[in-house]
């Protein structure tokens, strides 16, 4: 399989986890891009952790570029990533 017809794929399966995930109180924000990468701010420090997901139904494995592995879970429509809780951003309440 290409590299294209992997992104695709990707993209057709996991549109539901695509965008942004916040945690409650802001400091982490992890975009989960369409084409199977991710990349997390924690603070002021933005792209502190970036690399690549998986999709398998509600699971999600990711690995960072430096080759560590986490793994998460959508639940209720929450992301429980490892020990954190994200909750998709509602960009209709972001400034313009």
């Amino acid at each position: 399989m290409t590299d294209d017809a992997r992104s695709s794929e990707h993209i057709r399966g996991n549109a539901d986890v695509v965008g942004m995930w916040v945690t409650a109180d802001g400091h982490i924000r992890q975009e989960l891009l369409p084409d199977g990468r991710y990349d997390e701010a924690r603070g002021d420090r933005r792209s502190a952790y970036t690399g690549r997901y998986t999709v398998t139904g509600d699971h999600l494995d990711y690995v960072d570029d430096t080759g560590f592995t986490a793994t998460g879970d959508i639940r209720d429509g929450v992301l429980h990533h490892e020990h954190l809780v994200l909750h998709r951003e509602n960009r209709a309440e972001k400034p313009s």
